[in-house]
């Protein structure tokens, strides 16, 4: 709960403190760590690992960004306390999308749509799971959409705990370990690429989201 309010603060003085063009400032990774630094970035990593209404967020991206404004001493904070702390924020994440699962079980399939949460995005993850097993919950890190919906998934079809925590805390270090230590590491060979954060970022959601976008045409095609 604290986590939803916290984003919710956050949203409400982008809305109230900027002009409407800035707006997207909030879906913006570098924005984000000017507005609200580590704590921030925590927040909104809890929400994109496990809670539904977080498909939205930046993830990827934001931990690229983050890692390469450690290098730059942008965020005041080491490499490996910044993994380590995002690695605890994703665990979390992710058992919270696991025990919404768990409980709401079924009933997500007759849920009707919203802005906020679509069936495709449950059976995308669904497709998956199916595809890798309980990997899916190692390798669905690296991919929006089914980073969020993978372990609510997990949930609805009860992944024994000791399996799920297994493979939690592979992907949830794995995760920013690659990603994170991938953005220190071009901070330190391009010192400028902060001028270009923008580019990268929008490279980052494309790469990203290219499966995700196949994965779903490929069911629409596949449905009579």
């Amino acid at each position: 709960m604290f986590a939803i309010v916290a984003y919710v603060v956050y949203v409400y003085h982008l809305i109230t403190h900027t002009c409407l063009e800035n707006f997207w400032d909030i879906f913006k990774p570098k924005a984000l760590v000017d507005f609200g630094g580590l704590a921030l970035v925590l927040v909104v990593i809890f929400i994109e690992n496990g809670l539904f209404f977080g498909f939205f967020l930046p993830g990827d991206s934001l931990l690229f960004t983050v890692g390469l404004l450690c290098y730059l001493g942008v965020l005041d904070v080491t490499l490996s306390t910044l993994i380590i702390s995002i690695s605890i924020a994703a665990i979390l994440g992710y058992y919270a999308g696991y025990y919404f699962g768990y409980k709401a079980g079924q009933s997500l399939y007759k849920r009707e749509d919203t802005l906020f949460f679509k069936k495709s995005y449950i059976y995308t993850a669904e497709t998956f799971y199916e595809k890798y097993g309980g990997i899916a919950l190692v390798l669905g890190r690296f991919l929006p959409i089914v980073r969020t919906f993978a372990p609510i998934l997990a949930g609805v079809v009860r992944v024994k705990p000791r399996t799920f925590l297994l493979y939690n805390l592979a992907g949830a270090i794995l995760w920013p370990l690659t990603i994170v230590s991938a953005g220190y590491y071009v901070g330190s060979v391009f010192p400028n690429a902060l001028n270009y954060l923008d580019y990268i970022v929008i490279g980052f959601i494309l790469v990203t989201t290219i499966p995700i976008v196949n994965n779903i045409r490929k069911r629409k095609k596949s449905t009579p």
